[in-house]
């Protein structure tokens, strides 16, 4: 088998033409973006696995799994990007879903999972289409309350590691995408109203009205933000490099100490994200691969978020 691994912020706002606060921000991102994308094609995956979260597009307190294994899976319409059906190789994730549930794990499946940018925007910009190449998706409950802990994520993804160890004909590709630090206008179920709860606990498509007027008021939180106006924190520069030296160690202790409480306070309410590169490094290590190098760190406040990029050159496990 031969193993890549990476980890990546995503922020919609980068698919917009917002201004730069800081220039040269965003073309230095986007070329770093573009080497790992390089990098990606020239592994040519036969699998990429990718963990991602969802913004109550997707997944709704209806029925909130902290983990869920999709069968198939068909990206919404957030953001420009045109729903389109992944192509999951079924009988693997099935396969999958089963020997986590032999090994302690019973996570929930989907045979008609929907996915947002959450996961579209890496596989559009990493890849180049979201069907270009076979992607097991592995949903992990980052945006709603209570989610599973840093200590379960880690498992989670040493399971699915362990799971992938037989699989030694392929080259296989792992994704966690989301992060770091940013405090996006998430609506949240203990700050909203009745019909907000609604929304957020009754699955519905967004008409493109609906669509349109909640991208627009991302995009004012972000002007908002680069004009020093609240309520969203500010990405925090000073928590994403600690983030960042922990997981480059794989120091578990450390990880698995990382709280809800900690992430509000400091880092934002959309680091909760953070999980997903838990997850796929958790299941790097589980092959012995895993050892991360820092490809772009910056602050980017006009996309909210502490951007960054982390990678494994990929190499046979």
């Amino acid at each position: 088998m031969s193993l890549q691994l990476i980890c990546a912020s995503h922020s919609p706002l980068m698919l917009t033409d917002i201004e730069e606060s800081v220039e040269g921000t965003q073309k230095r991102f986007f070329s770093s973006l573009e080497e790992t994308s390089r990098r990606l094609h020239e592994f040519s995956p036969d699998l990429i696995v990718l963990f991602g979260p969802d913004h109550f597009n997707g997944f709704f307190y209806e029925m909130m799994p902290p983990f869920c294994i999709g069968l198939a899976a068909e990206g919404t319409n957030d953001w420009g990007i045109r729903g389109r059906a992944l192509r999951v190789p079924k009988d693997m994730a099935l396969e999958c879903a089963r020997y986590l549930q032999r090994n302690d794990f019973d996570v929930a499946i989907s045979h008609d999972m929907k996915v947002d940018h959450g996961m579209t925007v890496p596989l559009m910009q990493l890849t180049g289409a979201l069907a270009r190449y076979d992607v097991l998706p592995v949903f992990v409950n980052c945006a709603a309350d209570p989610r599973p802990s840093f200590r379960r994520v880690r498992m989670l993804g040493e399971a699915i590691g362990n799971f992938l160890a037989d699989k030694k004909d392929l080259n296989i590709t792992l994704i966690g995408s989301g992060g770091l630090s940013h405090d996006p206008p998430t609506p949240r179920l203990d700050r909203t109203s009745a019909s907000g709860s609604a929304r957020l606990i009754n699955r519905s498509v967004p008409t493109e009205e609906e669509y349109a007027a909640r991208e627009a008021c991302v995009v004012r939180t972000a002007h908002d933000l680069v004009n020093q106006r609240g309520p969203c924190l500010p990405p925090s520069e000073e928590w994403d490099k600690g983030f960042i030296r922990k997981l480059g160690d794989f120091d578990t202790e450390a990880l698995d100490a990382i709280t809800d409480r900690e992430i509000d306070r400091l880092a934002g309410f959309g680091a909760h994200e953070v999980r997903t590169w838990v997850a796929a490094t958790a299941a790097a290590r589980a092959l012995g691969e895993g050892q991360l190098q820092l490809d772009y760190y910056s602050v980017v406040p006009e996309w909210l978020t502490g951007m960054c990029i982390m990678s494994s050159p990929g190499k046979s496990a």
